[in-house]
């Protein structure tokens, strides 16, 4: 068996500065022709997206893929609803998780695996300011740690 092949087209670092992520998930997308040839160009913007569960399905919305240059009539709305392919038992799993006080679904990253677009949701819990400075001063110290081992080991 050939080894998994995954080509990344669109990633939200906001989404980790933002929130906690509890769990992840790997969903398929239901698109249409000329929205996969603009996903294989890399056109394609998460950082404004959400998802939301309605009706036992789950869709991202503000989830911007670009019409296709090349397209034609074909072409649809860049914002419209995209909806995710989830197995039953874990579209129930999310609903009761996102009925928590706190919880929601964010796309993490888009990609390509094996030739099927998919998306990675995250179950993610929003931090406080608080924690944002926390997390800004640890990658600051860690920054300050490797430059001064740099440092040492140059001289």
């Amino acid at each position: 068996m050939a080894k998994e092949e995954m080509k990344l087209v669109a990633n939200n670092k906001k989404a980790y500065h933002d929130y906690f992520i509890e769990e992840k998930y790997e969903a398929g997308l239901v698109l249409h022709g000329t929205e996969v040839k603009s996903l294989r160009m890399g056109k394609c913007s998460i950082k404004e997206a959400f998802i939301r569960i309605e009706n036992g399905e789950v869709y991202a919305y503000g989830m911007h893929i670009s019409p296709y240059e090349k397209g034609n009539i074909f072409n649809k709305d860049p914002l419209r609803p995209k909806k995710l392919l989830l197995h039953k038992q874990q579209i129930r799993k999310l609903i009761g998780s996102s009925a928590e006080k706190g919880y929601t679904l964010v796309p993490l990253q888009v990609y390509f695996r094996d030739g099927r677009a998919k998306i990675e949701i995250g179950l993610a819990r929003g931090k406080k300011l608080y924690d944002k400075r926390q997390d800004i001063a640890k990658k600051d110290q860690r920054r300050e740690a490797e430059k001064e081992l740099k440092i040492r080991l140059k001289g």
